[in-house]
C-alpha cells in the first residue's frame, strides 16, 4: 500500500509566454533595450477609438492608428513580462494635443545613468508630429517630460543609438528618414537647422540630414544599432508589387551613412495586416528581432502585438532572413500551461480557432484531426518535474478519443478523453464541451527538450498541456509510520483512501438520503476492501481536500466516489460521543459497520455541518468508514468526535 503524506501549499503558476509576448492589452512597436541585465520592452498600445473620437468628423484616430499612452514591460527571460504601468500618457505633455490620441512608436536609451524616452505626438500648434523626450533615473520611471519637443524635427518614430563613444544619434521618419547626432544633453539637434519651405506654404527649420543608399518607396520606423564595425539602419519598407510592410535593413561603415541597401529580412505578413515596425536587441549571447502583428485582431489591422523572433548573422554581418513563428522564443518551464496552439511544428490538416471570437485575448486552440495528427511545442525545461509527475491537459471532443505525450521520442503520458459514459443509472454525453483531464507521466524527461501532443483516436481540440509534480503536501512516509493523536480541535487526519471511481451526478440536488441509500447498496459490494488501489495520507490541515487526492493519483476530481476508512484505538471506553462531520459533498458514515450519520443534498465543507446521535467508542479498535459523492463540485471533509457539550474528544489514537 502507497503512503501519502498531505501538506497544504499550493505552488503559484508562473504566465509562461509565446507570440504574441503580451496577452492582455495591444502592443505595437516594440523596443526592446538591455539594462542592467534585464530586457525592457517600449511599445506603442493600439486601443479602439473612444466613443467621444469616433463622432468627430476627421478625427484620424476614429478609423487609424488609436494611442493615447505607453506602458513599459520588463523580462530576465523574455517568457514571464511584468508589466511596470503607464509611464507617459497624452494628457501629460505639455507641448502635445491632449486629445490626439498620436503616441506612437517610441524608443528608451540610458547615458550616464539616467534613462531617456523618446516618442511622437501631435502638437498643439502647427501640423505634423514632433518628437518629445522624458527622462527618468530608472527604466520605469517616473519620467519627466520636457516643457518642449526636440527642436527641427518633425516626424515620427523616433530611434536612439548611443555609440560605443558615448555619442547618440537620433533617427526619425520625416520627410524620408532622417538622422542627426543629438547633443551630449540628449534633448537637442548638433547642428545647424535647415529652413524648408512645404509645397503647400509654410516654412519650418529641420536638421538632420535624409540617409542616403535606401530604396524608393514608402519607408518608416527606422530602427539603428551597431554591431561590431558594421551600423545597421533598418525599417519597415512597401515594395511596390506587394502593397503591405517589409522589414528591410542596410549597412554602413559610419553611423549617419551613406547606407549599403542589403534587402528585406522579414517579408509581408501573410494575412495582409499592414504595417510592421520592429527593433533588435542583444541578450546573453543571441541577438533578437521584435516585431508586430495583429494576432489579436485578425480583422482591424490598426491593433497589433508584440512578438519575439531569434536572429541569424551571416559572416559577412548580412541578416538572415526571419520568419515569424507562433512559438516565439524562450524556454517554458514544464509546470507552467504550455498553451501548444503557439506550436513549433504540426502535422499536416492541424487547424487554430480563438476561443472567444468576441475577446481574442484568451487565445487560440488547436485542432488535432485524426489519429496521428500531432504538434510539436520546442524548448521545454523539464528539470522542475519530480517523480510522480502528472500530466493536465485542456481539450474537447466529439466522441471517446485519447492523446499521447512524448518527450523528445519517448511517450511519457496517455490520456484517455471519454466524452460519453454510461454510470450511476445515467448516459453523460460531454462532447463539444471542454474537460480538464489528468493522467501519471509513465516516464519522466530531463534537461530541455520538446514536448509533443498526438491525437491517437478520433479528432479532438487541444487548448493547452500542463505537467504538474505532486502538490508538495502529499509526500511518502514510511509504511509503519506511529500511531497519530487527533489535533487539538479533535479532528482525524489519517485516512486511508480507495482511488476514487467515476460516479455521474448530474447535480448535488439530487444526492437525497433514499438516493444515497440505493447507491450505497449497489456499489458497497463492489468495493475491494482489501486489494484496491487505497493510499493511507496525514493531512496537515483539518479537511482532508479528497479533490487534490483525485488529482494526485490521476483521477477525475470530479463526478467522483470516494470511500475511505480509518482505525481509532481507545485506551477505554468513551460513552455519549458524538461524530461531527462537515463534506463537501453528500456522504454517508459507518462506525464498526452500523451506519450512524447521512449528510444528504448539496453540501459545503462546514465544520460540524452534521452531528450522530450518542454513541460509544470501544476500548480498543474502532472502524470508521466513509462514503463521499459529489457532482460538478470539488470535494473535502473534516471528521472529528465530540462530547455531550460540543468539546473535541482527544483521548484515543488513529491507526492504519
Amino acid at each position: 500500500m502507497r503512503i501519502l503524506l498531505s501538506l497544504l501549499a499550493v505552488a503559484t503558476l508562473s504566465v509562461s509566454a509565446q507570440n504574441p509576448i503580451v496577452r492582455n492589452q495591444f502592443t505595437a512597436d516594440p523596443t526592446a533595450r538591455v539594462f542592467n541585465g534585464r530586457v525592457y520592452l517600449y511599445p506603442s498600445h493600439d486601443i479602439p477609438a473612444p466613443s467621444s473620437v469616433s463622432k468627430i468628423a476627421g478625427h484620424q484616430a476614429s478609423e487609424w492608428f488609436c494611442m493615447a499612452d505607453y506602458h513599459v514591460f520588463s523580462s530576465d527571460n523574455l517568457t514571464d513580462w511584468q508589466d511596470h504601468g503607464v509611464i507617459v500618457s497624452q494628457e501629460q505633455v505639455p507641448w502635445g494635443k491632449p486629445d490626439a490620441y498620436s503616441m506612437w512608436a517610441p524608443d528608451c536609451v540610458e547615458k550616464g545613468g539616467k534613462y531617456y524616452f523618446y516618442f511622437p505626438n501631435a502638437p498643439k500648434s502647427g501640423r505634423g508630429f514632433a518628437i518629445g523626450v522624458a527622462t527618468a533615473d530608472s527604466p520605469t520611471g517616473p519620467f519627466r517630460i520636457a516643457a518642449e519637443p526636440i527642436r527641427g524635427v518633425m516626424g515620427i518614430d523616433p530611434c536612439v543609438l548611443v555609440d560605443n563613444d558615448g555619442t547618440a544619434y537620433l533617427y526619425w521618419s520625416g520627410m524620408g528618414i532622417r538622422g542627426a547626432r543629438l547633443k551630449d544633453n540628449m534633448t537637442e539637434l548638433d547642428g545647424e537647422l535647415e529652413t524648408v519651405t512645404f509645397p503647400q506654404g509654410g516654412t519650418m527649420q529641420v536638421g538632420g540630414q535624409q540617409m542616403q543608399g535606401l530604396p524608393d518607396g514608402f519607408k518608416e520606423g527606422p530602427f539603428a544599432f551597431r554591431r561590431g564595425d558594421w551600423y545597421y539602419l533598418t525599417f519597415p519598407w512597401v515594395r511596390k508589387e506587394k502593397g503591405t510592410e517589409t522589414l528591410a535593413y542596410a549597412m554602413s561603415r559610419s553611423p549617419l551613412g551613406p547606407w549599403d541597401f542589403k534587402g528585406v529580412f522579414m517579408a509581408e505578413h501573410a494575412d495582409s495586416c499592414w504595417t510592421n515596425h520592429h527593433s533588435f536587441v542583444e541578450y546573453q549571447g543571441q541577438w533578437y528581432l521584435f516585431y508586430h502583428h495583429n494576432d489579436y485582431s485578425p480583422l482591424v489591422d490598426k491593433r497589433r502585438s508584440a512578438c519575439v523572433e531569434r536572429v541569424t548573422f551571416r559572416k559577412d554581418g548580412t541578416i538572415q532572413e526571419v520568419k515569424p513563428t507562433l512559438r516565439g522564443v524562450g524556454t517554458t518551464k514544464a509546470t507552467a500551461r504550455m498553451e501548444v496552439d503557439r506550436y513549433s511544428a504540426a502535422s499536416e490538416g492541424t487547424a487554430i480557432a480563438a476561443l472567444d471570437t468576441l475577446n481574442r485575448f484568451k487565445g487560440w486552440f488547436v485542432t488535432l484531426p485524426h489519429k496521428g495528427s500531432q504538434v510539436r511545442y520546442d524548448d521545454v525545461d523539464y528539470a522542475p518535474l519530480r517523480a510522480g509527475a502528472y500530466a493536465v491537459v485542456q481539450v474537447r471532443a466529439k466522441a471517446n478519443t485519447s492523446l499521447m505525450l512524448s518527450a523528445g521520442k519517448k511517450q511519457i503520458a496517455r490520456i484517455p478523453v471519454t466524452v460519453i459514459t454510461e454510470r450511476g443509472g445515467f448516459r453523460r454525453d460531454q462532447s463539444n464541451q471542454w474537460l480538464t483531464l489528468t493522467a501519471p507521466l509513465t516516464a519522466l524527461p530531463k534537461g530541455i527538450a520538446d514536448i509533443t501532443v498526438t491525437c491517437d483516436g478520433e479528432a479532438v481540440d487541444v487548448d493547452w498541456v500542463q505537467l504538474r509534480n505532486r502538490p508538495e503536501y502529499y509526500s511518502d512516509v514510511p509504511a509503519g509510520a506511529a500511531p497519530l493523536a487527533p489535533d487539538a480541535e479533535g479532528f482525524i487526519r489519517r485516512w486511508t483512501l480507495l482511488e476514487p471511481v467515476h460516479y455521474e451526478v448530474r447535480s448535488n440536488i439530487m444526492l437525497t438520503e433514499s438516493y444515497l441509500n440505493d447507491m450505497v447498496a449497489k456499489e458497497w459490494p463492489k468495493v475491494n476492501w482489501k486489494k484496491g488501489k487505497w493510499h493511507t495520507i496525514d493531512s496537515r490541515t483539518y479537511n482532508v481536500r479528497a479533490f487534490r487526492f483525485a488529482e494526485l493519483t490521476g483521477n477525475e476530481p470530479y463526478h467522483s466516489l470516494f470511500w475511505g476508512t480509518t482505525v481509532i484505538d481507545c485506551p477505554q471506553e468513551l460513552q455519549n460521543v458524538r461524530l461531527a462531520v462537515g463534506s463537501n459533498g453528500a456522504s454517508c458514515w459507518w462506525l464498526d459497520n452500523q451506519p450512524v450519520l447521512t449528510l444528504d443534498g448539496d453540501r459545503r465543507m462546514v465544520q460540524d455541518d452534521g452531528v450522530s446521535p450518542r454513541l460509544t467508542l470501544k476500548a480498543g479498535r474502532n472502524v470508521l468508514r466513509f462514503c463521499l459523492v459529489n457532482g460538478p463540485g470539488l470535494s473535502d471533509f473534516c471528521v472529528r468526535f465530540i462530547d455531550e457539550k460540543g468539546n473535541p474528544v482527544l483521548h484515543y489514537t488513529i491507526i492504519r
